[in-house]
């Protein structure tokens, strides 16, 4: 089937209600970048009163969209969590919700042992008694200067009506 004709594919379905996630406070949108990219920094996806956040990738970007803490691989994975952090209360949720978590170090190898102590740290101090999913991955990260970014997916039930 050519690609012009996917528009004319006919089938009924109510679309779910979405919007994009943010935090300008503490990391601006990735279209607002000296050289745009095209991503949300997250998408909220309202379910029959259950709440999905797919959090996009994120790293040690500031509220300019300037990479931060260059080199230091330990202060770049804090402001990652602080980031994500920042767009799970902007919905209303926090690390109790975060259900799965991907993880991609530009150097697995040298990095694991340290990301994995703060994670540890990270997810004491939340008071997780349920950790989430994750997986870690070697990647080419979108910045040479970045040396980890994560994605995180949370769930919860929603009190809107």
């Amino acid at each position: 089937m050519p690609f012009g004709d996917i528009a004319t594919l006919s089938h009924v379905h109510t679309p779910i209600s979405k919007c994009a996630v943010s935090a300008p406070e503490v990391l601006n949108e990735a279209y607002s970048y000296a050289k745009p990219s095209s991503f949300s920094r997250g998408m909220r996806i309202n379910l029959k009163g259950t709440v999905f956040l797919f959090i996009s990738g994120t790293a040690s970007i500031d509220e300019l969209g300037r990479s931060v803490h260059e080199g230091d691989f330990s202060a770049q994975t804090w402001r990652t969590y602080q980031n994500i952090t920042a767009l799970l209360t902007a919905e209303g949720a926090d690390w109790k919700d975060v259900v799965r978590t991907t993880c991609y170090l530009r150097d697995i190898e040298r990095d694991y042992a340290v990301f994995n102590e703060i994670r540890s740290e990270f997810f004491r101090r939340q008071g997780l008694d349920l950790l989430p999913a994750s997986t870690g991955i070697q990647a080419i990260l979108c910045r040479p200067e970045l040396l980890i970014e994560m994605e995180a997916i949370a769930v919860f039930e929603s009190n809107a009506a």
